[in-house]
């Protein structure tokens, strides 16, 4: 069955001969997910061997991990139109593609610029896997709860690597740091391979908006540098303040664009909808967390505990491991209950680890600090797969790319800030332990207020087509 950019069909419509297909599609989805997920989490344990190898303080190691997470947030709003203008299945094979050369390069990286610079390529790529791979789970299942369960599984391929990437990053840098990198290059094989079994995506008219993309790229590049860039400088110094200048004159000139525009990237109506601003308000707190918390940890085990990368990968095992353990049953809890049950107890449990983990010295042993961290990764399934689907069953059909670019932005913004920020601390004159304790604390007060006032609003508003 083909599309053209004149069809307005719905993906629902194609649902006759997109069912037999499903399976591959939502395994090539899950493996995407896999893999782009697996490069943010792996990375973290590797960090000491990658300064070892290549040198760079604190801060050149905020830019190994933000560089990739600061593009992947960027693009994924711009991301969400591509996906339906040229379709999904041929946007998330170009992304994949992009990321996996960009990989290959990560492992050859002769110094520390050229790493980034290719963890910048690798989160382009990334940018456009993450959302179309949202909407090729929607394209092959149409049914609302058929689709609630795909999500599920789904978001299990994010679990799984955010499980395995700590201890598997451990036992590929006994070898060297570069496999980290490279261990990328057969999971995208194997995925493409798959997605060449799955039919073609509708194509909707979506124009690009390079104001918008452009001001959009300012405004989050400006904040994350001026965060980073804090912590050696000084809040006060006249680079971190031109870069937070610029990312407020960005930000304003992107609303400001995104409300004039005919066509804009990302429709200000959009926001009408309670669950989309909910939801984007949950995924920026829960990756704040999610994403700050195995950064600082990683520095901490090693550097504060002696551990190796190996050791360090496995004091993060039981957090990630009860973590993917729970993820297939998600989707039953959500049907039972409601997205929001799950969802605050999730946020709750992720504030309470964080707490607990800042009261405790930092003398503890450290299988004490790895129990202490399992409450922070119950908060994974219980919190992003009913923020998902939820997200999915509010929005209309034809809007599915741009809101789940959104969805994506607002949690890799949260991830790329927490890294900055909590980076600052550790690197501030106070010394390590007390970044360490404040940066806790920073992660519960977030996952509190988001507890307190976006679940509420999650699941209102106007239900998308089904």
């Amino acid at each position: 069955m083909s599309f053209t950019a004149s069809s307005h069909r719905s993906p629902e419509a194609a649902a006759p001969g997109t069912d037999r297909h499903a399976p591959a599609t939502l395994a090539a989805a899950v493996l995407g997910f896999f893999v782009i997920t697996l490069d943010a989490t792996i990375v973290n344990v590797a960090l000491p061997s990658i300064r070892a190898a290549l040198g760079g303080g604190i801060t050149g190691l905020e830019w190994v991990v933000d560089a990739y997470t600061l593009m992947f947030a960027a693009l994924l709003l711009s991301a969400g139109a591509v996906s339906d203008r040229v379709g999904a299945r041929k946007a998330f094979a170009g992304g994949l593609s992009l990321f996996v050369v960009a990989s290959a390069v990560c492992g050859l990286a002769p110094s520390l610029g050229v790493l980034i610079g290719a963890r910048l390529v690798q989160g382009v790529g990334a940018a456009v896997t993450m959302p179309t791979s949202m909407a090729l789970v929607r394209q092959a299942f149409p049914d609302p709860a058929r689709r609630a369960r795909a999500v599920g599984v789904w978001a299990m391929g994010g679990a799984v690597a955010a499980a395995a990437g700590p201890v598997l990053g451990g036992v590929l840098s006994l070898a060297s740091w570069r496999m980290i990198f490279w261990i990328n290059l057969p999971v995208g094989v194997l995925t493409l391979a798959l997605l060449a079994r799955t039919p073609r995506s509708p194509i909707r008219p979506a124009p690009f908006d390079p104001i918008g993309q452009i001001t959009a790229v300012l405004a989050m590049g400006g904040l994350t540098f001026g965060a980073i860039e804090a912590g050696a400088a000084g809040f006060t110094a006249p680079r971190v303040l031109a870069a937070l200048g610029v990312a407020v004159v960005a930000l304003a000139a992107f609303v400001t664009a995104q409300a004039k525009v005919a066509r804009p990237m990302v429709p200000l109506t959009l926001f009408r909808s309670p669950t989309v601003v909910a939801a984007t308000g949950i995924g920026f707190a829960f990756m704040v967390g999610f994403y700050g918390l195995p950064f600082v940890f990683s520095l901490s085990f090693q550097q504060q505990h002696g551990l190796s990368a190996l050791g360090a990968g496995v004091a993060f095992l039981p957090m990630m491991l009860l973590s993917a353990v729970l993820t297939p049953f998600a989707a039953r809890i959500a049907d039972r209950t409601g997205p929001r049950v799950p969802v605050l107890v999730g946020l709750v449990l992720m504030a309470a680890g964080s707490i607990a983990l800042a009261a405790v010295p930092a003398s503890v042993p450290v299988w004490v600090t790895a129990l202490l961290l399992v409450p922070v990764g119950l908060a994974g399934p219980l919190v992003m797969p009913p923020t998902t689907a939820s997200l999915l069953d509010h929005v209309p059909a034809e809007q599915t790319g741009t809101a789940g670019g959104v969805f994506h932005t607002s949690r890799q913004i949260g991830g790329a800030l927490a890294v900055a920020v909590f980076g600052a601390l550790l690197s501030a004159p106070a010394g390590f332990a007390h970044g360490l304790r404040v940066s806790l604390l920073l992660a519960a007060a977030v996952a509190l207020l988001a507890a307190a006032a976006a679940v509420p609003r999650l699941g209102a508003g106007r239900r998308g087509a089904a």
